[in-house]
């Protein structure tokens, strides 16, 4: 349920937050770019969220098993940012909520604008 004053959009992203994605951690690498995840597995659909403390929220519909939910990321900010899910690979964070990921072939304001025009309605 949103807290007091948040209202969820129909892509999940609150629209109560002015804030948005301008709190997101994104770090140009050499092959890409590297950014701070933070899984809610078994949501009720796939969306993209707000940020919390630098991360990306990301709400997935796997369960956080056998590597369910992190196989479900991968194919999730493969779309989001219109990249192959072979490029989204996992840093750290294997077995929890927040994780650091590693996408190839986009830069960090490549990246931002992706998730920005995901997250609007």
């Amino acid at each position: 349920m949103p807290r007091a004053g948040r209202r969820e959009t129909a892509r999940g992203a609150s629209a109560g937050s002015a804030e948005g994605l301008a709190g997101l951690e994104l770090r140009d690498t050499p092959d890409g770019v590297a950014l701070r995840v933070r899984v809610q597995p078994r949501a009720s659909r796939d969306a993209l969220g707000d940020t919390r403390e630098g991360a990306l929220v990301v709400r997935l519909t796997a369960p956080p098993v056998e590597g369910a939910a992190n196989a479900a990321l991968a194919r999730f900010l493969g779309r989001a940012l219109g990249v192959a899910p072979s490029a989204v690979r996992l840093l750290s964070g294997q077995a929890g909520r927040v994780k650091r990921v590693a996408v190839s072939g986009i830069d960090a304001a490549t990246a931002r604008e992706r998730l920005r025009d995901r997250t609007q309605a």
